[in-house]
């Protein structure tokens, strides 16, 4: 499949996300090589789509510290010049985590700056470790540095936007990025994800606070929720309030371990799916003039993850519009009620 010229998004990719293998320290790691030989055998089979390849750069200092303590930085660093060795019982430092972290994170920053230069209007940076975890001072929950965040402070520092989204349909709450944004208005996080669940934030009551409070979404669903909830959530509440928000940039820190073969999540997504979520960010991007980019994050069935990023990227380049929905739930009903507490929905 060859898209036209115009329609053709970019794909940035590092070997070095190879190298990272936690498995060296902890054995029996879920965040594995082998998801990503499943996307490169799958969309290489398929001619990436039509996408234009490009290899990711390594984020700098600079750029890393738009986000994360410079301790931090220094922290993971030293770990990997010294050999390597365990952040906690889920996150590993190996001898080539640096340049693989470096490479996820400069991978989404030369996303943004491709999509605002207009080289690209959609693309995606497929690295490991995932990234949505990380704290300001903090490495955590497999993630080392939080390239999604890294990303939206970049188009906010270096390229004056006023007004980044950043939509999470990680399994996981990205606890990282909402703590990177938690009292700033410049950036709107919502956050789709499994309620009581790793690693313990993420409620529905939790908007942010300060200057930020209203510009965090957090709507928790049930263990077993599969594509109905999932996607009346996103239509009935993520995105009203997104065109409120009227964003210049939309970045989804897409994780595919919601769906129902991934060993980790406990939700029962299928691969088609994150097409329809995908199409729903991708209408909104539209609506706003804005360009959107994909950040991969977590899926641990390698087969599974391949497919359903598959099929979101190439919603975001047909004009297939999303499946229409049931009637309105009472757990969606109950998060536009909150929601609608900071934006007109």
């Amino acid at each position: 499949m060859t898209l036209p010229p115009a329609r053709k998004g970019i794909y940035l990719s590092h070997p070095s996300s190879l190298e990272h293998d936690p498995r060296e320290l902890i054995p029996g790691h879920p965040d594995v090589p082998e998801r990503l030989l499943a996307i490169e055998s799958l969309l290489g089979a398929e001619d990436w789509l039509g996408w234009e390849r490009r290899a990711s750069p390594a984020a700098s200092k600079r750029e890393l510290e738009l986000i994360h303590d410079a301790e931090l930085v220094a922290q993971i660093e030293q770990l990997a010049q010294s050999g390597g060795g365990a952040v906690d019982l889920d996150t590993a430092v190996t001898p080539h985590s640096w340049d693989a972290a470096l490479h996820g994170a400069g991978g989404a920053c030369e996303l943004v700056r491709e999509l605002l230069t207009g080289q690209a209007s959609f693309g995606c940076s497929v690295a490991r470790p995932p990234g949505h975890h990380a704290e300001p001072d903090r490495a955590m929950g497999f993630c080392l540095f939080n390239s999604a965040a890294i990303a939206a402070a970049v188009a906010i520092h270096d390229y004056d936007l006023r007004r980044v989204l950043v939509l999470d349909w990680d399994v996981h709450h990205g606890n990282g990025t909402a703590e990177a944004f938690r009292t700033r208005s410049d950036v709107l996080y919502a956050s789709l994800h499994q309620g009581n669940f790793y690693p313990g934030t993420g409620p529905l009551q939790d908007a942010g606070s300060g200057a930020g409070e209203g510009f965090t979404i957090n709507l928790p669903t049930p263990a077993g929720s599969g594509e109905e909830l999932w996607l009346s959530l996103l239509a009935r509440a993520i995105v009203p309030a997104a065109r409120a928000f009227a964003p210049q940039l939309v970045l989804i820190s897409a994780g595919f371990d919601a769906h129902r073969d991934d060993p980790l999540g406990e939700c029962r997504l299928e691969t088609r799916s994150f097409g329809e979520l995908a199409r729903h960010a991708r209408d909104l991007a539209r609506v706003c003039g804005a360009p959107v980019g994909v950040v991969l994050e977590g899926g641990y069935e390698p087969l599974a993850l391949a497919e359903s990023l598959r099929e979101t990227l190439l919603a975001l380049a047909d004009d297939r519009p999303p499946r229409s929905l049931a009637a309105e739930d009472a757990l969606t009903a109950r998060a536009v009620a909150h929601v609608a507490c900071h934006w007109p929905l």
